[in-house]
């Protein structure tokens, strides 16, 4: 688990194709890896990885096919910054939200403008997670813990502010650029406790209609 509060900054060293999987050298800057050990989960972009080297100024991991179909870490290139997290221990601050490092879903900006010292962002998420997404409500955006200012349909906005920019590489992030989105823990499980027994059929889902038909909405 993690909290999406950055550590640090790094740097793809190599990327080492091994047939339909990839293997990472991550340059971890400033992360100090004194604690980590082999084994150690390290959040990548929000993609929990796991450490199989420690070089010294970073580590190795190994990224599967099902990762690379459905985060951004197939457009990974030697230099490519990324954004670090360890995972948390049981002493860790909070100061995020609960990030388990399994993105839903890759969405893309759909705009960037500045809005007083801070920027804005737009992100147009895939219609899918939409329903997970809510007005000041969290969610992670390239392992990044963020409030969800504002909703319309499956677009959502963000007000980033300068330290974020400054510490995240979300500095380098523009205009139709491709984001890894991790949806609130706790709408997943909601929906779940929502749907009760209809949630064991296949291809049952939360709706409009369901929540209509139960009572939820008028």
């Amino acid at each position: 688990m993690f909290t999406g509060i950055i550590q640090a900054r790094g740097r793809i060293k190599a990327v080492v194709p091994t047939g339909d999987d990839m293997r990472l050298r991550v340059e971890t800057g400033k992360l100090d890896l004194g604690d980590v050990a082999l084994g150690d989960s390290i959040a990548v972009n929000g993609v929990c990885l796991t450490a199989v080297e420690l070089p010294g100024d970073g580590f190795w991991a190994d990224v599967s096919g099902e990762t690379l179909a459905h985060t951004t870490m197939n457009s990974l290139k030697p230099g490519s910054v990324v954004n670090l997290e360890k995972a948390l221990t049981p002493t860790t601050r909070l100061g995020g939200h609960l990030v388990s490092g399994h993105v839903d879903g890759v969405g893309e900006v759909v705009s960037r403008s500045v809005a007083g010292r801070s920027e804005q962002f737009k992100i147009k998420a895939p219609d899918e997670l939409a329903k997970y997404i809510a007005k000041k409500g969290s969610i992670c955006v390239e392992g990044i813990s963020l409030t969800v200012n504002e909703v319309k349909g499956a677009v959502f906005s963000l007000n980033i502010v300068p330290h974020t920019l400054e510490e995240t590489s979300l500095q380098q992030i523009n205009k139709g650029a491709k984001v890894n989105l991790e949806v609130d823990l706790i709408a997943r499980y909601l929906e779940r406790l929502v749907l009760g027994e209809q949630a064991a059929k296949a291809g049952s889902d939360l709706s409009m209609e369901f929540l209509a038909q139960h009572g939820f909405i008028k």
